[in-house]
């Protein structure tokens, strides 16, 4: 049986036939901006397209045969027309000096007969001088050469990057697909939907959520808010408590605190609330909704949008969490 490396995930069956159509059809793009948000398998999808390309006896449909020189090469990660650039750490930024090794390496021809491709993940995190080197390489295509640029915001790409790449948009699943692959991986039935939900519907990310525990650690952080709401903890050493847990990404506890309001204000219009964000806390934030003057949570859900905006930034995070714990102490007085 070929190993899950060289398949797509089931919902990405359709991107697939578009992709191994290129191949099929003998017009590879030079360069493909592949776009979809954090979970979907964005990085999974350029990686077996790499490997189909890269592959000496691709099989019927295209995709690679696990078994050959090529293959191999792509397994062990030393194959020499496989480029990943991306940052060196999770959240910073690509730099000119790996676009300029870049654009020397592509001045060589590629070392086997296949294609020589290079990933770029993510594609939004090239600083100012490394995206305007970078248009070199989408300008002057050398041969043989696919780009494949990755990224969830395709908006914080120079629009000359933009217009030189074939884009590819990569949705999140259809919930029943995603739901009976997570239940392929072990995640429990009776939690599927919920993980789903939290993830917004990417199922890597589901899975990740389940396996770290995701569902008793959000009900602790949302002990501890409700708890701030109440005047029972204070939010400064909250914060100071929250930015110093490693286990959780920040941008993950804003989109809970985002999610919460979200609930909130659907029951103070007496939305539908099959259509809830956090149906198990439902009893919880319909009291907190009931309490509260709506004409100031509108404020700090854009708060809470705009400090999400600013992660990518150099901001003091526990100050931005000190005040956004504040505001939402004095919603609750």
């Amino acid at each position: 049986m070929k190993s899950a490396h060289y398949s797509a995930y089931p919902w990405q069956q359709t991107i697939w036939q578009h992709l191994s159509g290129y191949i099929e059809q003998q017009r590879i793009p030079q360069a493909l901006l592949v776009v979809g948000s954090q979970g979907v398998g964005n990085s999974h999808l350029a990686d077996v397209y790499a490997r189909a390309l890269l592959c000496h006896a691709p099989l019927a449909d295209h995709s690679a045969c696990g078994h050959c020189h090529g293959c191999k090469l792509c397994d062990a990660r030393t194959h020499p027309d496989y480029l990943l650039i991306e940052p060196d750490e999770p959240g910073k930024g690509i730099g000119i000096d790996k676009i300029r090794r870049l654009i020397v390496n592509l001045a060589l021809k590629p070392q086997f007969d296949a294609y020589r491709l290079v990933i770029i993940d993510p594609a939004d995190r090239l600083n100012n001088a490394a995206a305007n080197a970078f248009l070199k390489c989408l300008e002057e295509p050398t041969e043989r050469t696919c780009l494949v640029l990755l990224t969830e915001n395709p908006s914080r790409l120079p629009a000359t990057i933009r217009s030189r790449c074939q884009t590819l948009h990569c949705p999140a699943p259809d919930k029943h697909i995603a739901g009976r692959w997570l239940q392929q991986q072990g995640v429990p039935g009776q939690n599927v939907d919920l993980l789903l939900s939290l993830s917004q519907g990417a199922p890597l990310l589901a899975k990740q959520y389940a396996e770290q525990n995701f569902i008793d650690l959000r009900q602790t952080y949302f002990k501890t808010w409700v708890q701030v709401a109440e005047g029972k903890s204070n939010p400064v050493p909250v914060a100071e408590q929250w930015q110093k847990q490693d286990a959780l990404d920040l941008k993950v506890l804003l989109a809970w605190m985002l999610g919460w309001v979200m609930d909130m204000i659907k029951f103070a219009h007496g939305a539908d609330t099959r259509q809830l964000h956090n149906p198990d806390m439902k009893k919880s934030l319909q009291a907190l909704a009931e309490r509260l003057e709506l004409t100031g949570l509108y404020p700090f859900y854009d708060s809470l949008l705009n400090a999400k905006s600013q992660l990518g930034t150099q901001i003091n995070k526990q100050l931005m969490l000190e005040q956004l714990l504040i505001r939402w102490s004095q919603l609750n007085i």
